[in-house]
């Protein structure tokens, strides 16, 4: 059964008066799951359903949806508060990784400073002569790059600490390192839906009836030979939205899709794409500035982990004695030189991964162009299908003047007033024959 959020959404979308044809074109939902998840989130609101003449039927749903799904579910709730809690704690995973690169290189440059101390104070007793001239040299190196530590921990402003859809000026230094190393998520990790959807729109604005070279523009793979050329990838289509292959006098096949020719809006303007465009990867959306921060910090984590095992290797005997943080240095030394080698390979592989991605990307969405301007340079076959799939062609929206039954009002008072309309359509009809009548 389909998520009970995404109907609502769908319903809220329409304006709360809907068809199973319409929820199952506006969320791209197959038609069994559309009507299974309408009739589950009509019983759960106590939503009202109006029968037209024909037999179809509107679901009206009250306009305080979401508000008497969060008062009747106990588990809506726990999952809107779930959100909430996972948004943070995602936050604080998000920036987690910048904060270990900063504490690591912090530790480094301690342990280094102590060392660099201890083996110059050794020096000076061993050698006071040679160390009078204060010519010892403590190594102290300067690792810091990048923005003032106190602004790279200032959380978001105004926003939800939510870190998607960010642009470079709202992304806070910790969180441009997460970005520097895994990216920002997937740009077309709702793809399926949206394919869904845009195929529903173009067989809804086509009024229900298409041919496969409408729909190929927004589909994947069409396979080879006989596969493609008996149009074998419109199957899934056909299943997820009950449609019926109709064959032309001239052997031509259309597709027709009565569950969508039956619609509750008046007039609903649709406007689908020409093609379904996939969105390239972005490397990341941290700006250039951050990015060069986080590269000279894991630079200086690496380079700072280098000299620290150079130092830990030659002094081994001051490690030991000086303990502490030296020590600590020294237990971790290999996640330290780890880490930051980590740092700065992830984002490399993940760059050349990436353009290759968008290589992809672009073919696929060439291909699917290309199928869109055959639509412009159609064939006679072609003119023909679509010139029998316009006799197909048909729309029912369902009214309020033509209602059979409503469970609005009360059965009898329906009665009531069916009864009344067929009186009255009877007398206007005597008072027309008695006119003609009596002017004969």
């Amino acid at each position: 059964m389909a998520q009970t959020k995404t109907i609502t959404q769908a319903v809220e979308r329409l304006g709360y008066r809907v068809t199973v044809g319409d929820v199952a074109a506006e969320a791209g939902l197959p038609l069994l799951e559309a009507q299974q998840g309408i009739l589950a989130l009509a019983t759960e609101t106590q939503a009202h359903l109006q029968v037209a003449e024909s037999g179809e039927i509107a679901y009206v749903f009250p306009k305080n949806l979401q508000a008497i799904l969060w008062s009747k579910s106990w588990r809506l709730r726990w999952q809107a508060t779930w959100e909430k809690v996972w948004r943070v704690l995602f936050y604080l995973i998000r920036i987690s990784f910048g904060v270990l690169l900063i504490l690591s290189l912090v530790l480094i440059v301690v342990a280094i400073t102590l060392l660099a101390i201890a083996a110059s104070s050794a020096g000076q007793q061993g050698d006071n002569r040679r160390r009078s001239g204060g010519g010892g040299m403590i190594f102290m190196p300067r690792l810091w790059i990048g923005p003032s530590p106190f602004r790279m921990f200032r959380p978001p402003g105004r926003r939800h600490p939510l870190p998607q859809n960010r642009t470079p000026a709202e992304m806070n230094f910790l969180e441009a390192v997460f970005s520097f190393l895994f990216g920002d998520g997937n740009p077309n990790a709702d793809l399926d839906d949206r394919r869904w959807q845009t195929i529903a729109q173009v067989i809804q604005s086509n009024e229900g009836v298409v041919v496969a070279e409408q729909i190929t523009p927004f589909l994947g793979d069409l396979g080879k030979g006989w596969d493609k050329d008996l149009e074998d990838f419109m199957v899934p289509v056909l299943s997820r939205f009950n449609g019926l292959p109709q064959v032309s006098p001239q052997g031509g096949i259309v597709y027709q899709f009565p569950e969508l020719q039956v619609t509750a809006k008046t007039q609903r303007q649709l406007t689908p794409p020409r093609f379904l465009q996939e969105l390239p990867r972005k490397f990341s959306q941290a700006s250039s500035g951050q990015i060069m921060g986080a590269i000279g910090l894991g630079g200086a984590n690496l380079i700072g982990a280098l000299a620290l095992g150079s130092m830990l290797r030659d002094q081994a005997a001051l490690v030991a004695e000086l303990g502490g943080i030296v020590a600590l240095a020294n237990s971790l030394y290999w996640v330290l030189l780890g880490y930051g080698a980590a740092f700065l390979a992830v984002p490399l592989v993940r760059y050349f991964w990436v353009q290759q991605q968008n290589s992809r990307i672009a073919t696929r969405n060439a291909e699917r162009e290309q199928r869109a301007e055959e639509l412009n340079q159609l064939t006679a076959d072609q003119r023909e299908k679509l010139a029998f799939a316009q006799t197909l062609t048909t729309q029912t929206v369902l009214g309020t003047d033509n209602l059979a039954y409503t469970t609005e009002t009360d059965l009898t008072e329906q009665e009531v007033a069916q009864k009344d309309k067929i009186d009255a359509e009877w007398q206007r009809l005597l008072e027309q024959r008695g006119g003609k009548g009596g002017g004969g």
